[in-house]
């Protein structure tokens, strides 16, 4: 019987510090030249990544951050801010647990630091407190301000993409 509390209770531990373990890595930083495209991924573990939606956000030097669009895990559906719909493209691959953003036709305005983050709520609580992001004429959204932006998402890791004309 001792034996048997033990195992139950060594599972309950594992299983515990399996879960606080959240992460989302992306990609290393890259240099790019004007016109070529980037592929950059955020890699979820520590839970189900159909569970949270993934935003990408970015900070271009001296500016504020700049909410992109957030993607449906699990449908491959993304939604965009009315900025970034005609060069960014945003996909997944579920049995990896990856989120993408990929940029094309790339000028010197998309240098930035790129972010990818998840809600702080589930989808099904959300609705209580948390709305999803409303765009406005603006391409920061509602989210002029970093202190906002926390309000709604863990942000995560950071990746720094430099267009260099040569």
């Amino acid at each position: 019987m001792e034996n048997m509390i033990s195992w139950s209770l060594f599972f309950i531990v594992t299983i515990n510090g399996v879960w606080s373990e959240i992460k989302l890595e992306q990609s290393p930083s890259e240099v790019k030249k004007p016109g070529e495209k980037v592929k950059m991924s955020c890699i979820t573990s520590g839970y189900s990544m159909t569970s949270y939606n993934i935003h990408w956000i970015r900070q271009r030097p001296g500016n504020a951050l700049e909410w992109i669009g957030w993607m449906n895990t699990g449908s491959n559906s993304a939604t965009f801010s009315s900025s970034f719909q005609s060069r960014f493209i945003m996909t997944e691959d579920v049995p990896k647990s990856t989120q993408y953003l990929e940029v094309t036709s790339l000028t010197a305005e998309d240098s930035a630091v790129y972010f990818c983050a998840r809600h702080t709520v589930t989808e099904d609580s959300r609705a209580a407190e948390q709305k999803h992001p409303q765009t406005t004429n603006s391409n920061l959204g509602t989210f002029g301000f970093s202190h906002k932006l926390q309000k709604y998402f863990n942000l995560f890791n950071i990746f720094t993409m430099s267009i260099i004309a040569f």
